[in-house]
């Protein structure tokens, strides 16, 4: 059987995501992979935790595109760039002096629901093109503003001569982190732009399970495997039933199962009508098989399913 699961990666810099999972990709096909799929781009000048799935993995990597993200950022005021971070050419300057007071008490003011412009030079499709390709060929586009959450945002540290601040922020999914930091620049009324990221939270991974992508390349096969995590961390958070062998069938064929009807259904943590479930089947130990949906009276129907194959 091909091996399905996640493979959570600590990016390096200067690479982007397209291209790990393209080399991740390359040394998994022996093993039979061909469908490998990243959740979340982090831009080529990023690092950190780039959970990666595998195989049958895919068909659920959605829902870590929707969850929420944290990182660490470093922000350098005084100086704004093209692309809002170090990697673009300086527009403009400021001379203002900051104060690690006035970083923090201007963070204040970001935490809760913002509204945010993406930047010109980012992945969000326009037209069916990516912005970056208008930035990058001089032509101006209209990018539409939207609310994003910052659930918490916190000033680590701030080097007054440097005028550069560390930040940790957690925040919703399409937050751009670039616009964050030159919009806390205006708003202190210096200019700036993000001069370091790194990614260390997406939805219940964090960095530190992650491992560097050398050590993915380098492994032998075996390693790899028994670093992939299941395919069902990615949807741990939800309720869980267990199934019997005849009622898992049933369920995997496209039928109706009535719960009132099966031993032993767990379906704690389902306390409302249509709540999406994580279904296993078999004795120990079980086996995921995918999602259902619990509806009226107890009723389960298949939403999406492991391949029986």
């Amino acid at each position: 059987m091909t091996p399905h699961g996640v493979a959570l990666v600590d990016k390096p810099a200067g690479m982007s995501s397209f291209s790990v999972v393209s080399r991740l990709r390359r040394v998994m096909r022996p093993l039979g992979v061909s469908k490998v799929g990243h959740t979340g781009t982090l831009d080529p000048l990023a690092t950190g935790l780039l959970p990666i799935c595998i195989s049958e993995a895919t068909k659920f990597a959605q829902r870590l595109l929707d969850s929420d993200k944290g990182y660490l950022a470093t922000v350098q005021f005084g100086a704004a760039t093209t692309t809002g971070d170090a990697e673009g050419e300086v527009t403009h300057r400021s001379d203002r002096s900051l104060t690690a007071s006035d970083v923090a008490a201007a963070l204040a003011t970001f935490q809760g629901p913002i509204r945010q412009k993406p930047p010109a030079f980012s992945a969000l499709k326009i037209a069916g093109k990516p912005a970056y390709e208008y930035a990058r060929a001089g032509q101006s586009v209209e990018i539409a503003e939207r609310e994003v959450t910052i659930h918490a945002i916190t000033l680590l540290a701030f080097d007054e001569a440097t005028q550069r601040a560390d930040i940790e922020v957690l925040c919703s999914k399409g937050t751009y982190i670039r616009s964050l930091a030159v919009d806390l620049a205006v708003a202190l009324g210096s200019a700036g732009h993000l001069a370091a990221l790194r990614r260390t939270r997406t939805g219940g991974f964090s960095l530190s399970e992650a491992r560097p992508l050398d050590a993915w390349m380098e492994a032998s096969d075996e390693q790899r495997l028994a670093w992939l995590l299941p395919t069902d961390s990615l949807v741990i958070d939800l309720p869980r039933i267990d199934l019997d062998t005849a009622n898992a069938t049933n369920l995997c064929n496209g039928k109706l199962v009535a719960l009132s009807r099966v031993a032993n259904a767990d379906v704690s943590g389902a306390t409302a009508d249509s709540t999406l479930c994580r279904v296993y089947t078999g004795d120990a130990p079980a086996r995921f098989i995918g999602l259902g949906r619990l509806g009226d009276s107890g009723i389960l129907r298949v939403e999406r399913l492991l391949s029986t194959k």
